[in-house]
């Protein structure tokens, strides 16, 4: 598994920046966007090869993802063609062409745009409460996929028992690792 190299982390925070100059981001620090993103990548089992990452936004924590894995392929969703236009121009300004796709699209299209296509691991910061984000995601996850979602500060993972599709495994690094039932 691989980590998030210094060179990395800089040229991370320099194409972030630009999506948060441009309102994509919100006004926290930068260098705690990378370490909340990174949260991801801690949760991602070694064996994952693919992941989809809903409302992209501004590449958060897709793109974190991209740069500390290098072995994964990734997609990265969101509706708005501003956002995609932006998250398109920023993969090729990281080198991340060859494995990363952007995908112009309401969620909700994905499984008839991408039939018989499934993902290993399904990620969302703040796409939705529980029972909507697992109506939209546990379809696109592999059998044993899994879903990882950021939780609120001690949260502890509570909002997510009882959600239909879905069991929660453990909180690492402030991420929900659902698995599918």
């Amino acid at each position: 598994m691989s980590a998030l190299t210094p060179d990395n982390r800089a040229r991370l925070i320099d194409a972030l920046g630009e999506a948060q100059r441009i309102g994509m981001l919100g006004d926290r620090p930068l260098e705690e966007v990378v370490d909340h993103s990174l949260g991801f990548v801690e949760a991602l089992p070694s064996q994952v090869r693919t992941v989809i990452d809903l409302g992209s936004g501004g590449g958060d924590p897709g793109l974190v993802i991209a740069m500390a894995r290098p072995e994964l392929s990734l997609t990265l969703v969101d509706r708005r063609a501003k956002r995609t236009d932006l998250l398109v121009r920023l993969v090729g300004r990281l080198g991340l062409r060859d494995r990363v796709e952007v995908v112009e699209s309401d969620v909700e299209e994905i499984p008839t745009r991408f039939a018989n296509r499934t993902w290993d691991v399904v990620t969302s910061r703040g796409f939705g409460p529980p029972d909507y984000t697992a109506r939209l995601g546990v379809p696109l996850l592999a059998p044993a996929g899994l879903l990882l979602v950021s939780e609120p500060p001690g949260s502890g993972g509570a909002r997510w028992l009882g959600v239909s599709g879905l069991v929660l495994r453990e909180i690492v690094a402030g991420v929900a690792i659902l698995e599918r039932r």
